[in-house]
């Protein structure tokens, strides 16, 4: 059994109310080997909401590696410059949690977002430039000790 990202089953759970439906996916799902999961969902952001990336150096390792009183390395902010930081890291947290109880062999993960990205997100300047590196959900799921797959490299 995987999570797996709720838009790669059509959800309509991206940040514009639209999904990324991957046909691929359906079968695996009817025979109860998916579990969807919106971790900006889970983090109580709403659909549709503005798109947001994360700012600063290190991706999502950062934003999770962050001391009381010390400046953060990394942030979530939407396009509107409103840090959303807090509710990305609520909905890493549950999602891990989820994976956990499930006890999931892993998660297939929407690449570039701010939450689910394994190999690339966005830098942070909402330009749709591409640059390597992880979201806040996978990098805690990477660092729980899940195996992270993507629409274009699936487990099956």
């Amino acid at each position: 059994m995987y999570l797996v990202s709720a838009c790669l089953l059509g959800m309509k759970t991206r940040f514009d109310g639209g999904s990324n439906f991957l046909q691929e996916l359906v079968s695996f799902a009817r025979n109860g080997l998916l579990i969807p999961v919106c971790p900006e969902q889970l983090g109580g952001l709403s659909t549709p909401r503005l798109p947001a990336e994360i700012q600063g150096q290190g991706g999502g390792a950062a934003v999770l590696n962050r001391s009381p009183g010390e400046k953060q390395l990394a942030v979530v902010v939407n396009k509107e410059g409103d840090n959303v930081t807090e509710a990305f890291l609520k909905g890493a947290r549950e999602t891990l949690r989820l994976a956990r109880l499930m006890q999931v062999k892993g998660a297939i993960l929407k690449q570039g977002s701010p939450s689910c990205g394994s190999l690339y997100i966005y830098d942070g300047s909402f330009q749709k430039r591409k640059i390597e590196g992880m979201g806040v959900t996978a990098a805690l799921l990477a660092s729980g000790g899940f195996a992270l797959f993507d629409e274009f490299n699936l487990p099956f």
